[in-house]
């Protein structure tokens, strides 16, 4: 029997290379993409034993999008860890539209636009599973990054309802919530001179492992690190108007040490 599919978005590095290699670990064959080239990524993929493909697409368009689905093919997708994500800072003001418009295709419209037919054929056959990454960003009014927070509150928002949706149809879906993360996102996102672009950041490894096992489980969601819990938790009970005051002191730029 051929091994299960499992098709990971955003994986040339940080947390997707590491869902990639938890996959492959497990012996599903690997399908992976992302808008940047994959370089060291895909040798150490090719290494673990499991049939890889690898395809460069911009899945901030629906013509990226297309490119994956048609790769995949007729093929059985048992797990889709769609990771793929685009962080901004700096002040709304400061941005320029194409900037913007990018994070909100790449977070929501082509994460939508691949999940909804991978997911029609999982309930079609009654089983499979659905990581998202989402970020405890969600649940914080994200000054100097007001546009990434707010997709991301929409990203952890849709998981939980999609998970609802198909309850009992064999299909779940769990939403990552990470924090802070030693990735290549800070510095895509220009956030090298703030405090939270120079802050300590929590291991890519360690933040895939905790994704990947309450996907296995069946979790609506889970959020990395006690530190990150705390955030959550605190975000449930400060108004927005603190905590959009708390994220400033952390994403303002030039808020980092000289």
């Amino acid at each position: 029997m051929a091994n299960k599919l499992a098709v990971v978005t955003g994986a040339s590095s940080g947390i997707g290379l590491e869902l990639a290699r938890l996959a492959a670990g497990e012996g599903y064959d690997l399908i992976v993409a992302a808008d940047t080239p994959f370089v060291d990524a895909a040798a150490g993929l090719k290494d673990l034993g499991v049939n890889f493909e690898q395809i460069e697409a911009d899945l901030a368009t629906e013509q990226g999008v297309n490119q994956l689905i048609q790769r995949i093919g007729d093929r059985q997708v048992d797990v889709l860890a769609a990771n793929a994500g685009h962080g901004l800072g700096h002040a709304f003001l400061d941005q320029q539209p194409r900037d913007w418009q990018h994070v909100i295709e790449t977070n929501i419209t082509g994460t939508l636009l691949l999940i909804q037919p991978l997911a029609k054929k999982m309930v079609a056959r009654g089983e499979g599973k659905i990581l998202i990454t989402g970020s405890i960003a969600g649940h914080l009014a994200g000054s100097f990054q007001a546009v990434y927070n707010g997709t991301k509150a929409f990203v952890d928002s849709f998981a939980a309802a999609l998970n609802n949706e198909l309850k009992d149809t064999g299909v779940t879906v769990t939403c990552l919530k990470p924090g802070a993360t030693d990735t290549e996102f800070f510095e895509r996102a220009d956030l090298g001179d703030t405090k939270v672009g120079q802050a300590k950041k929590d291991d890519p490894a360690e933040v895939a492992k905790t994704g990947w096992e309450a996907m296995k489980d069946g979790r609506q969601s889970v959020v990395y690190g006690l530190k990150n819990k705390a955030q959550v938790l605190a975000s449930g009970v400060l108004p927005e108007s603190v905590t959009a005051v708390l994220h400033r002191g952390q994403a303002e730029p030039g808020s980092g040490k000289e």
